[in-house]
């Protein structure tokens, strides 16, 4: 039951009471587990080209690029904090006027904070941590040595200092260019001038966090008048943050609704799935979509950007017969040699499975059934080999009703207790590296509703802590998972050198980050 309190808060976040009963249900009912069939790999499910078609590729998309309406999507609301987590441990556990770095790091079996200080020159922020030390610490050169890397990681972190651990990723200075530090925002900013830009021309949308928000404002306002002299570029920037609407609730052990201190419901973000509303505001010929850190710095860059024009350049070609068919299909004077290509071109292009009673079908149940599998958004996928990285990969995908589709599956979403499945696991040849170009509009240049091709079944159940209580918390369909769910799906082998995320600050010191 709810109080007047409650309804209004729910109320308040665009949510309904149906909508939060629906997500105390799933808690408790437990998620739902993809069913593996298969890998993906090249040849079934990943399609890999000579470098005569990746060229092919490229040409098609330059030769349209000024034509179209291009928008890079990059989620950026996440904090940098993870990345610091060794540092964390050392700034606790750190006893300068007892050990030396090489004791504390043989005592704690910590080859990373090793890797750290063996290399801070080399590390972007190097100059501007040591001169915010020596400002809040005027003694720090008179420090030991030991004291003296304990007061650069506090002058990283600490808010008193220039508070890394609470700026987002995006706002961190990532790379070097002889003394100029650049941050991974800048870079991304950089990077859209190399393949999705358009008449000299360049629009991002940031998904951010509103505490976030102002800071990237200032960035912006500091780098943006340079840059586009320097690019010969105009940069549209917009940012927005992950609805209220997309808020989920969590459960405490007994399974009641957890509430705050002052007893509100705590509503909590909903995952990366969430930003599918972000995502469906956007009205362009073609998204591409990229991580924040997953970025190189400029010379690396150049090489690396031709493989986002690869899949675009597939996403091209087949939006232009996806759409010369549905148009055909709208014509309705098709022969049964029509119906076939067709079909063939769902099977073995677009990786749908077909009704095994298809040949069966009447004229007009072929038209209906081909135009309601022809016409949904498309995705093409970058694909890299596996290197044990965690997180998702491309499997072959049966659902409830026996169909099998090709899908993106996060570990979360594999049920490992199940021999078979985790067999189907450890036979995977490849790697989500969340490298996307999507498109978004019918053969008729209207835009789709992107919430009419989610899979809610795809929901993630996950562990947390509240307050030092464990509850139980939903997340969405992740945005490239089951949010996904039912585009139609392209997926094409790319180098490892075109996934460089930065997931704790020695990645930063990696060739790829490397000036």
């Amino acid at each position: 039951m709810f109080s007047d309190n409650d309804i209004q808060h729910i109320e308040s976040k665009d949510i309904t009471i149906e909508q939060v009963n629906a997500q105390v249900l799933r808690l408790k009912n437990g998620m739902s587990y993809s069913h593996l069939v298969s890998a993906a790999t090249v040849g079934r499910g990943i399609e890999s080209y000579e470098e005569q078609e990746i060229q092919d590729f490229i040409e098609l998309y330059e030769e349209n690029q000024e034509a179209l309406s291009i928008v890079k999507f990059v989620p950026a609301s996440g904090a940098a904090t993870r990345m610091f987590k060794f540092l964390f441990q050392f700034l606790q556990h750190f006893k300068p006027s007892k050990e030396s770095i090489e004791d504390y790091a043989e005592k704690h079996n910590d080859r990373l904070i090793t890797l750290f200080f063996g290399s801070l020159k080399v590390f972007p922020f190097y100059n501007a941590v040591i001169s915010k030390a020596k400002l809040v610490n005027p003694d720090y050169e008179n420090l030991s040595e030991g004291e003296k890397n304990l007061e650069f990681v506090k002058t990283m972190l600490d808010e008193k200092g220039l508070n890394y651990s609470f700026l987002p990723k995006g706002l961190l200075p990532f790379h070097k260019y002889e003394d100029t530090a650049i941050t991974a925002f800048q870079e991304h900013l950089f990077e859209s001038t190399l393949y999705a830009s358009s008449n000299n021309n360049a629009k991002l949308h940031f998904t951010v966090s509103e505490k976030h928000h102002n800071y990237f404002n200032e960035e912006l306002a500091k780098i943006k008048e340079e840059l586009e002299q320097q690019t010969k570029t105009k940069f549209d920037i917009t940012f927005s943050y992950q609805k209220e609407a997309t808020e989920t609730i969590a459960l405490t052990p007994k399974g009641d609704i957890y509430r705050n201190e002052d007893d509100s419901i705590l509503f909590r973000p909903a995952g990366h799935g969430a930003l599918l509303e972000n995502l469906n505001e956007l009205n362009n010929d073609i998204i591409f979509i990229k991580n924040i850190d997953n970025i190189v710095v400029l010379d690396k860059n150049i090489e690396v950007s031709n493989y986002k024009k690869l899949l675009a350049g597939v996403l091209l070609e087949i939006q232009q017969k996806t759409f010369s068919y549905l148009h055909k299909l709208d014509e309705a004077n098709l022969t049964e040699t029509d119906f076939k290509v067709m079909a063939l071109f769902l099977r073995y292009r677009l990786n749908v499975s077909v009704n095994g009673d298809f040949d069966g079908f009447t004229p007009q149940e072929k038209t209906t059934y081909l135009r309601e599998k022809l016409n949904k958004p498309i995705r093409v996928c970058g694909m890299v080999k596996n290197q044990g990285e965690p997180g998702g990969g491309p499997f072959w995908v049966k659902d409830k009703n026996g169909n099998i589709s090709l899908q993106i599956v996060e570990f979360a979403q594999i049920d490992f207790r199940r021999k078979n499945q985790q067999g189907i696991v450890y036979k995977a040849t490849h790697f989500n590296p969340t490298d996307l170009v999507c498109g978004v509009r019918n053969y008729k240049g209207q835009k789709f509703d992107l919430k009419d091709f989610v899979d809610p079944e795809a929901a993630f159940i996950t562990m947390k802590t509240q307050n030092g209580v464990d509850i139980k918390a939903l997340e969405l369909p992740g945005l490239w998972n089951g949010s996904m769910a039912y585009w139609n799906s392209i997926f094409v082998e790319v180098p490892l050198k075109t996934f460089n995320p930065v997931k704790n600050v020695n990645d930063l010191l990696k060739p790829e980050h490397q000036a």
